[in-house]
């Protein structure tokens, strides 16, 4: 019985990293773990959706939407989301190759 990595998996059925499959599957897995996160933190601060929304500054679908994972979130949000939440969210930026131009 041969054993098969999820890594192996997800090339098999969604492609290397890089190809557009694969880089949706990745980012989608990245937001659901972001909305699940503020989710427990909010819950771990004793708020409901409607009391964070007030404290961010917006209605209690939209805090809703986002721990849901459907909704779009400005990086503004986001802050304001985890300043009310008492946390930080950190962000890496790293330059994966040169940008290639045209000569016309």
């Amino acid at each position: 019985m041969k054993l098969t990595s999820v890594e192996e998996l997800k090339e098999k059925h969604l492609g290397k990293i890089g190809t557009p499959k694969r880089d949706k599957y990745e980012l989608e897995l990245k937001i659901e773990l972001l909305a699940e996160e503020i989710k427990a933190l909010r819950i771990s601060n004793n708020l409901t959706q409607d009391q964070l929304g007030k404290l961010v500054g917006v209605q209690r679908a939209q805090i809703s939407k986002l721990e849901n994972g459907k909704s779009n979130i400005t990086i503004g949000t986001l802050l304001k989301v985890m300043n009310a939440l008492k946390a930080k969210v950190s962000f890496n930026v790293e330059k994966l190759g040169e940008i290639q131009m045209g000569l016309k």
